[in-house]
């Protein structure tokens, strides 16, 4: 299969006219991101059922993808809380060898719809589902906070409806 693709990643451009001014502009943004990204990395491993430095590893990889790979001088890119509801069933379920064959299935999508140009269909989705999934998936993160919230000692089940049973029980008056 031969995609007629035409793709150069920014980064060649980017770097032609490159200054010890923008290194330096560039380290402190890097170290920025760096302070932020690292931590939550960690975090959002621990909530998908991880040891910390799983996290660790995938935002250095994931960071230095997007960096090579990316299409914008200023595309940057980092853990993302919206990944813990879909990837926390999927540790609980079928154990952490199962997020490598999930990851590579999406990055085979992605690379069919980037060079099926089928990527420019996002802008048909309405800003309303958008919204609406965007607050769906803080209440499932909020959800997987429960439990350290209010120092409960039982394991809380993956899906939210399973959490607000169990949190129902838990609390029920005796």
């Amino acid at each position: 299969m031969n995609f007629p693709i035409s793709f150069r990643p920014k980064l060649v451009d980017a770097l032609k006219n490159y200054s010890a001014q923008k290194f330096h502009a560039d380290l402190a943004a890097g170290v920025t991101v760096g302070i932020v990204a690292l931590p939550l990395a960690m975090a959002l491993a621990i909530a998908s059922g991880l040891k910390p430095e799983i996290g660790i590893f995938t935002a250095i990889i994931g960071g230095l993808l997007v960096s090579l790979l990316g299409g914008s001088r200023v595309q940057i890119g980092g853990p993302a809380g919206a990944f813990v509801p879909l990837l926390a069933p999927i540790v609980m379920l079928h154990g952490p060898e199962a997020l490598v064959v999930c990851t590579l299935m999406a990055g085979v999508i992605l690379i069919v719809l980037g060079a099926s140009k089928l990527g420019t269909l996002i802008k048909f989705i309405p800003y309303p589902v958008v919204t609406g999934f965007t607050s769906g998936i803080a209440i499932i993160i909020l959800s997987t906070q429960i439990r350290d919230f209010f120092g409960l000692q039982n394991k809380l089940p993956p899906d939210f409806i399973g959490k607000l049973r169990a949190l129902t029980e838990t609390f029920q008056p005796n």
